[in-house]
């Protein structure tokens, strides 16, 4: 696989498993009790942790990709 391919495939697999992680923690201001202020979303989260999920979406693609590497090599 050319340097280009991984990039891009890596990016695919990044994007998919964000979408997959981003759920994961989150609380709304209503089940947490929070005050709403007037105009926001009840279902907005309260701390969505990005940076965190960011990190570990970077790590399970990129363990991804290694497993599909490896696989690749194997199958050859």
């Amino acid at each position: 696989m050319s340097l280009t391919t991984a990039i891009a495939i890596y990016f695919l697999i990044w994007w998919i498993v964000l979408f997959a992680v981003l759920p994961f923690g989150v609380r709304s201001a209503q089940e947490t009790g929070a005050d709403i202020p007037k105009g926001a979303d009840r279902g907005a989260p309260v701390a969505p942790m990005l940076l965190r999920k960011a990190i570990a979406t970077s790590l399970i693609a990129a363990a991804l990709l290694a497993a599909l590497q490896g696989y690749m090599v194997w199958a050859g």
